[in-house]
């Protein structure tokens, strides 16, 4: 369930992952990057995120053909990237891997949830949680099936 602390972030938005937008998009000024814990943080943070995801059997369903470890690598490139670290992406664009889903808006806030309890878990700021999403939230379009 999605706290009141959060409702600010979230509100007039979606959170979603568009990696085509990725490389594209310009990234977050580095203060983000090292708020996150830099590589190593946002790979923990990334692990935990994953490992959830597939622990969890109402969102789990949508990566029962997903390899844990590649889908933890490319979030977090994506991650790292957007928030103004060094790394790049370079896998498919969200809206190719999301066409077939059937990803409904309540699914997505689902992951935004999960999303948001492994950001706690690991003591991300809540400040740093805000600009994450932020950077995070416009790219819904390309995940929630129409």
């Amino acid at each position: 369930m999605i706290n009141r602390r959060h409702i600010l972030a979230l509100s007039g938005t979606s959170f979603a992952w568009r990696l085509s937008a990725a490389q594209t998009s310009t990234p977050a000024d580095v203060s983000l990057y090292i708020a996150l814990g830099e590589k190593p943080g946002i790979t923990a943070l990334m692990n935990d995120f994953v490992d959830r995801l597939f622990a969890d059997p109402a969102i789990g369903r949508f990566f029962k053909d997903t390899k844990p470890a590649n889908l933890k690598e490319q979030l977090r490139d994506q991650v790292c990237f957007l928030s103004g670290g060094p790394c790049k992406y370079e896998g498919d664009s969200m809206k190719a891997v999301h066409a077939d889903m059937g990803v409904r808006k309540a699914d997505f806030n689902l992951l935004v949830e999960v999303l948001q309890a492994a950001m706690d878990t690991r003591g991300i700021p809540f400040r740093a949680q805000n600009r994450l999403l932020a950077l995070l939230a416009p790219m819904h379009r390309d995940i929630i099936a129409r």
